[in-house]
Order: structure tokens, then sequence, then C-alpha cells
């Protein structure tokens, strides 16, 4: 899997904060923002991260994925403040494409590695039952339909700050899956590389705010120390948080049962 940042907005930071002060008819020129010292930017936008967000839609980042399955493309569309390309498999031939096998972490290890290798065969079957159908004449558009959702595919996304900072709030989480968990995670290091003021507005909900954003998915190893079930002062709970959240790999497994999930 690769996350490749191919584009974003020139001097985001400087238009951050020249239309948060346009809206308050602060009267500089962005030319005049630009020239400010550093340390003048930074502390109006300390003050931007906890106001109003509609200046944040002015920063955009354009991210090329790949190595990466419909399973999780399928989740990352449902983002509707983005816009994509995705590769086809209505056109194109995908035989061959790698179909991503999971660690199956719901079954006993010494039955894991039987699944595992049964979900193998039954993917390479699947390959090959499409690769027949396109022998045989079969349009990709139909023969598509006998793959499994775990196929690998490439999509490029845009998205501004404000959307990254809202979906990093619960994508960074430990209840999202585990391949979505990894690629935002991927995607927020590439923001953060050209842009390192950028860190504090892509974090998960409980390091943002110390508070967990899915409070009934008790497994979380992270939770014990947010204000869900801390008593510590706030800067305490934030930083005993990020610390707990840098140094955890967890992925949930919801079940749905009655029209609910955990």
């Amino acid at each position: 899997m690769k996350v490749n940042l191919i584009s974003y907005t020139p001097y985001a930071l400087e238009l951050l904060l020249y239309t948060k002060n346009t809206r308050l008819q602060g009267g500089q020129t962005l030319q005049e923002v630009v020239a400010w010292s550093e340390e003048k930017k930074l502390e109006h936008l300390a003050y931007m991260r906890d106001t109003i967000k509609s200046s944040w839609e002015f920063c955009d980042y354009v991210f090329e994925i790949s190595g990466v399955t419909r399973a999780f493309t399928h989740q990352l569309v449902r983002t509707r403040n983005g816009r994509y390309a995705q590769e086809s498999m209505r056109t194109v031939d995908v035989s061959g494409a790698e179909i991503k096998i999971p660690h199956i972490k719901n079954i006993p290890d010494e039955r894991g590695a039987v699944c595992k290798g049964q979900f193998q065969d039954m993917a390479d079957e699947a390959m090959a039952n499409y690769q027949w159908l396109i022998n045989e004449g079969v349009n990709p558009q139909d023969a598509r339909g006998i793959l499994p959702t775990n196929v690998c595919t490439s999509i490029i996304a845009q998205f501004s700050l404000r959307t990254l900072h809202e979906m990093a709030m619960v994508r960074l989480c430990t209840r999202t899956q585990g391949e979505y968990q990894n690629v935002f995670l991927k995607m927020r290091n590439a923001v953060v590389e050209v842009h390192p003021w950028a860190e504090d507005f892509i974090q998960v909900a409980c390091v943002a705010t110390g508070v967990c954003a899915f409070p009934r998915y008790t497994e979380c190893p992270v939770q014990k120390w947010t204000h869900n079930r801390s008593i510590g002062s706030h800067d305490v709970v934030i930083r005993d948080v990020k610390e707990a959240w840098k140094s955890t790999s967890h992925e949930a497994i919801p079940v749905a049962k009655d029209g609910r999930t955990m």
C-alpha cells in the first residue's frame, strides 16, 4: 500500500490566516500575511484551531493511493466532501491484480492459519474464474462481479484541511478498520511532512479533545486514559491519551446484532 501527496495548496498557512482575517475585516493583503514573522503566524494559527473552521476549506490536498482494497475505497468515498478518481474495473482487465488476504484475528491461532490458507485458495480461484471469463470474451464490466471486495485498486482523492480534520477524528480511531487506519495515518504523515503546523489540525478525537468518540466500544486500549473513564486534569488526560494512541495498534471487529454494533 502506497500513499503519495501529489498536490497541495501553495502558501496554505498564509491562506488560512488571510481568509480568517478577511472574515474579521482584518484589512491585510495576502502578500502582507506572507510577510508576517513565523512567530506571528503561529500565534494566529493557535487561535484559529479553536474557532470556526470555514477558512480551513481553502486548503486542499490531493493523494494518490495504491495497493489498497476496494473494501477500503468503498468506505473512503463515503466522505461526501471529497473528490475521487478511481481505477476502473468496468473497462480495464484486472487479471493478475492482487487480492489482499486478511489476518483473520478473531479465530484462534491453530485454526487461523488454516482459514487464512483457505481464504487464499478461494481468492486464487475467484481470480482464475475471472481470467477464464475474460478469455472467453466476457466483458470486464460483467466478469468483475465474480471478484472479491478485497481485490486491490488505486484511487486519487482530494480533501480540504477541514475534511481531513473531520475524518481524522474517527478514522484514526481504533474503532476503524485497520487498513483505513493505516492509510489515513500515511495521509496525515504526508501532510505533516510538507506542513508541520497541520499536525494539530489532523488528530484522532481522543487526542484532540480527551474524550472517546465511541464510548460503547470499551475494548479500546486507549479509552481508559480518556475523560470518559479518567478523572485527571485535561492537560494530563490529553498527554496520556496521545502517548497511549501513538503506541497502540488495535482494530475493532464489529458485529451487527439487532440492527446495532458496539
